[in-house]
């Protein structure tokens, strides 16, 4: 396979509903959007960097750059035999991780399609269904909040995770386990605290928690350990995790007992099954993250998690949940038992809704061998 063309284009799509984090608030998702050929087949892939370095240090700015000047050159030098042969090829290129993740899963995108097979095979999935949860952002009061719980619930999610911040955090564990005392239950700090709220976090242990997501600083292991140590409640790990070897490295440390898997925050699916066997050879469940993905960043994580590691539900919900208009078709959907159908068509198995791509791109570059 030579890669021999390459199209980015930089998408705005207008969210339903603003999502909220103890980091920002989020009306519109900005991305970028690569179309990779090869021989006259096209692969897609969507990159889950935004406007801003708030969550990890890279945006839709920074990846241009090293796209446009690092990575796309590095691929048009390669003759692949398989999309794993590009990580020896970025290897140069130091960090990066989703302005590789965005070209390294356009190529196995468009090796699924030349193969005639759904991505999830490709990757060495299974065909079916996966389980959905899903996350709630902060909402202005604990009234609107349980709003949100209540319909999620109802719409038939496995497992809510909600959104915690400095001072929104115990009454909303609170309000969610008094009206639902068994409802799987995870919460996500994204690095709003410190190891001084220890205290906080061993109060939540007694509300039965899933897990508590990213605790502490967005770079650290060690403290997480030292927390850990000090819950029932397992610690799991996001954006400390860029490779195997952090997955490796945490858990030897006891720096978590579940691992979040974001194929854009790993570098691609080479790096999401690098942490997926290190974690299933550990015994450690891992599940994949959501970053407001359109349906083609969507669907590329449904497949990820037809592999035997994920056992616990993700964060995929549906389309409708976040875009009035999702630039796919059938869009994302969650049935009523709380799962999402598995698409065996090639590649990521729904079609393009190219003049909602069209009118959602604000601009473009392509780049020729």
């Amino acid at each position: 396979m030579k890669i021999d063309r390459v199209q980015l284009r930089h998408l705005r799509l207008p969210l339903r509903r603003p999502f909220e984090t103890s980091f920002g608030r989020t009306t519109h998702k900005e991305f970028l959007l690569l179309a990779v050929s090869a021989g006259g087949v096209t692969g897609y892939g969507e990159c889950v960097a935004d406007a801003d370095p708030y969550y990890l240090p890279e945006t839709n700015q920074t990846v241009l750059h090293v796209l446009r000047d690092f990575l796309v050159p590095l691929a048009f030098a390669r003759e692949l035999s398989h999309p794993r042969e590009l990580g020896g090829a970025f290897a140069r290129v130091r960090g990066h991780e989703m302005a590789k993740a965005a070209l390294e899963m356009a190529v196995w995108e468009l090796h699924a399609r030349r193969e005639g097979a759904p991505l999830y095979r490709v990757l060495g999935g299974r065909g079916g269904q996966i389980a959905t949860g899903v996350s709630i952002g902060l909402q202005p009061s604990t009234a609107t909040f349980m709003e949100r719980v209540v319909e999620e619930v109802a719409a038939g999610y496995r497992r809510v995770k909600i959104k915690i911040k400095p001072g929104h955090d115990r009454e909303l564990v609170e309000a969610v386990r008094e009206r639902f005392p068994d409802l799987p239950l995870m919460v996500d700090a994204n690095s709003a605290y410190t190891l001084a709220d220890a205290p906080l976090f061993r109060e939540m242990d007694r509300h039965s928690l899933t897990m508590i997501e990213q605790p502490l600083a967005w770079d650290d292991m060690a403290d997480h350990a030292v927390l850990q140590r000090q819950l029932r409640t397992p610690v799991c790990l996001d954006e400390s995790i860029h490779s195997g070897e952090d997955a490796r490295r945490a858990l030897a440390l006891g720096a978590c007992r579940v691992i979040n898997i974001k194929a854009g925050r790993v570098g691609g699916f080479t790096g999401s099954l690098a942490v997926h066997d290190v974690c299933r050879a550990a015994s450690v469940p891992v599940w994949c993250g959501g970053m407001l993905e359109s349906g083609i960043g969507r669907l590329a994580n449904v497949h990820l998690q037809t592999l035997p590691g994920f056992t616990l539900p993700g964060d995929t919900s549906a389309s409708a949940r976040y875009f009035d208009e999702d630039i796919i078709d059938p869009p994302v959907m969650v049935s009523p038992a709380g799962t999402i159908d598995v698409p065996e068509g090639p590649g990521i198995g729904h079609d393009i809704v190219w003049p909602r791509v069209e009118k959602a791109t604000t601009f473009r570059e392509e780049w020729k061998a």
